[in-house]
């Protein structure tokens, strides 16, 4: 299952913001988990993983007792910055402060369903990142290009 649409929504005074309901109405426990993760994503963003999802990512990260340093210092920014969020009754899920803080979020946000995730923006951010995307002719052609050499890389380069 995919999460996907832009959902305007409010962070309230006690740092809770209310899990939209079409992307609450597609959740499932056995699937997805029952809590979030918080964390910073790659595009400078605050990432809502659920916790299934998460799970399965950080088991996939490459890892061992002397891993690369590009890897160890990845995955030390990921995991120090990342936390659980459970998901109350009234389908609220509390954000730490501190991401809160990094990325500037409080009061109105958009929360996007992107895939696999939710990021959580503020809207002028969020006005400012569709209109220099939406006119970045190369945007698609980029895409393109990333998962051709996604597929090649998965089956051995050929």
């Amino acid at each position: 299952m995919f999460f996907f649409g832009q959902h305007q929504h409010t962070i309230d005074a006690k740092q809770r913001l209310a899990i939209p309901a079409a992307i609450r109405d597609v959740l499932s426990e056995e699937v997805h988990g029952s809590v979030f993760w918080a964390a910073p994503g790659p595009n400078d963003q605050l990432w809502l993983w659920p916790e299934k999802t998460f799970e399965r990512y950080a088991a996939n990260l490459e890892g061992s007792l002397l891993p690369q340093q590009e890897s160890m210092d990845y995955e030390q920014m990921l995991f120090a910055q990342s936390q659980r969020c459970p998901v109350d009754a009234a389908g609220r899920g509390r954000l730490p402060e501190t991401l809160l803080n990094r990325f500037d979020l409080s009061g109105s946000v958009i929360v996007l369903g992107v895939k696999d995730h939710l990021e959580v923006v503020d809207p002028g951010t969020w006005e400012r990142l569709q209109s220099g995307k939406w006119t970045d002719p190369q945007i698609l052609e980029r895409a393109r290009q990333a998962h051709r050499a996604l597929r090649a890389s998965d089956r051995g380069g050929s």
